[in-house]
């Protein structure tokens, strides 16, 4: 337990000098292999892991604990977890899957400390006569119902 101390330590460390960085999660095997997922208000560079990379690699003590360590940034297929994500992906479609396993896929609008808003955008049937008509609603979300959130990537 000493050994997650002192690499969480020496990553916050680090977090403090760089306000626009972020931990997503820090894991730590039993083989103590260290693996650091970071993002950033602005995204991550291959620098800004280099850089979390050496402030733990040089401040750690070799001598006392063996490990192997590796940094890197959230990619697109990691699913977003603190409002903070959530935050730098406005404007954005998302997928969010709900406790109860149903989706919703809508442009992110809104932030905050509680819940996220989409836009939902969908047809559906005119209540008298034939066809359909674009609907838009605004649908509010609370984290503690999201079992899953991903940014849908379009090309």
């Amino acid at each position: 337990m000493e050994f997650r101390k002192n690499i969480e330590t020496l990553l916050n460390n680090f977090l403090e000098t760089r306000e626009d960085l972020f931990l997503i999660d820090l894991k730590i095997s039993a083989a103590d292999d260290v693996t650091v997922i970071l993002d950033g208000d602005n995204g991550v560079t291959l620098q800004d892991c280099l850089d979390a990379s050496r402030a733990i690699e040089f401040n750690a003590d070799r001598d006392e604990h063996d490990f192997s360590l590796q940094v890197m940034s959230a990619g697109l297929s990691e699913p977003l977890a603190t409002p903070r994500q959530f935050n730098k992906n406005i404007g954005r479609e998302i997928e969010v899957m709900l406790q109860d396993s149903s989706t919703i896929e809508g442009e992110l609008i809104k932030v905050d400390e509680e819940k996220i808003t989409l836009i939902l955008r969908y047809r559906k049937p005119k209540e008298i006569g034939k066809g359909k008509v674009d609907v838009e609603e605004e649908k509010e979300i609370l984290y503690s119902e999201i079992k899953k959130a991903l940014v849908i990537v379009k090309f």
